[in-house]
């Protein structure tokens, strides 16, 4: 990897990961000789002070972000507009530290030195939870617009963009689990799913028709009712995650007025 390259650290607030874990990879990034970005933390900096990751992506030809899910960081960029040109992303959420360091040394030939390390803190106020859409995923289905009740979505047969992120009520991904593809991604979710930003299984079994009453059908007609129940299951979640936000809204108008 050549001298004009960086690397970009998540600390993430969103209690993902250990003080502890946190500080180690911090204290092991200082000990590598690149440029060093600090983000307090990249989902906020994406939506407020996206200029900065903007001049990032101009100042240097390769950038690392260590992160969570690529999937999560790739859309998220490309949803607020931020062109980071060539980038790799390594898995803060599954890869531990040690692991990480060694992809910095023998992966991508960072060799040991002082870091030229800096710290960039969001002046977001607000908790910078919001959902983030994976286009390639999308159908323009609108379910996850019509299902969200405060105004984070903008929606026509034609196009799907999240309006207003900081609409959206911390911890209620209910819009994403109604989604029919995947497509609803929130980073900040503690749990390792797709819906965090985990990749979608890429080549599903699908059994071949069969004549009526053979192993096939049977076998195609369990998958569908168990696929039902999910979904059901994630619809019965979905609407008590976006109750729980509007109790919650009813709560903060109610303590304002």
């Amino acid at each position: 990897m050549n001298n004009n390259s960086c690397l970009i650290y998540c600390r993430c607030g969103a209690g993902l990961f250990s003080d502890k874990e946190l500080g180690k990879l911090e204290k092991a990034l200082k000990k590598i000789s690149i440029d060093v970005y600090e983000l307090h933390d990249l989902c906020a900096i994406s939506i407020n002070e996206s200029a900065f990751l903007n001049s990032v992506g101009k100042n240097y030809d390769n950038k690392i972000i260590i992160a969570c899910f690529p999937r999560a960081i790739k859309n998220m960029l490309d949803q607020n507009k931020i062109d980071f040109g060539k980038y790799d992303v390594l898995n803060f959420r599954d890869t531990p530290v040690a692991q990480i360091q060694d992809k910095l040394k023998n992966q991508f030939q960072l060799s040991s030195g002082k870091a030229n390390y800096q710290v960039k803190k969001s002046e977001l106020k607000a908790p910078a939870w919001y959902p983030v859409i994976d286009n390639s995923l999308c159908t323009l289905c609108g379910q996850c617009s019509r299902f969200c009740l405060f105004g984070v979505y903008e929606f026509n047969k034609k196009s799907l963009k999240v309006v207003d992120p900081l609409a959206c009520k911390n911890n209620c991904p209910a819009c994403g689990r109604t989604c029919p593809a995947n497509a609803i991604i929130f980073s900040r979710l503690p749990e390792n799913s797709v819906l965090s930003g985990a990749e979608p299984n890429e080549n599903p079994i699908i059994a071949k028709p069969a004549e009526k009453g053979g192993f096939f059908e049977i076998l195609n007609k369990r998958n569908k009712n168990r696929k039902n129940i999910l979904r059901d299951g994630f619809m019965f979640r979905a609407k008590e995650e976006r109750k729980k936000a509007l109790e919650e809204l009813k709560n903060e108008q109610k303590e304002k007025s």
